[in-house]
């Protein structure tokens, strides 16, 4: 394990990642899959009109899949639906070098992932599972 990729602050969302339970009666819940390393992870929201109110998740993944999913959690609940889109095409920019500006100044722990490209879709897991939960509700 790298200790770049896995430094103590990812070790400590990826606990949080996954303590997370699934929600019961989720408004929008969706799994995405990583057939290259095996991640596997749903996320559950619940919503209120166009608000998210809760996160859930089960994470079967690494600590990269773990840390993202808490963030998640932590970061959107108050926030309208539109968010969780936004927030994934900046992080996977980010990633990707293409900015250096991030929506949730937390999701800087990720910047040593910047040069794993092998380990970008591993933070990017939990957002799409969220997104294509969003596009999943109609």
């Amino acid at each position: 394990m790298s200790d770049a990729l896995y430094q103590d602050e990812i070790i400590t969302l990826a606990r949080e990642g996954r303590a997370l339970p699934r929600l019961d009666g989720a408004t929008v819940t969706a799994r995405v899959d990583n057939p290259v390393c095996g991640d596997r992870v749903t996320v559950d929201l619940a919503l209120d009109g166009d608000t998210v109110t809760a996160v859930g998740a089960k994470v079967q993944g690494c600590a990269l899949c773990q840390a993202s999913v808490a963030l998640i959690a932590e970061n959107v609940i108050g926030q309208p639906v539109t968010t969780l889109p936004t927030v994934a095409d900046a992080v996977d920019a980010y990633l990707a070098g293409k900015s250096e500006d991030t929506p949730w100044p937390t999701l800087t722990i990720f910047a040593p992932v910047r040069s794993a490209k092998s380990r970008w879709e591993c933070v990017m897991l939990p957002f799409r599972a969220a997104v294509k939960a969003l596009k999943e509700r109609g």
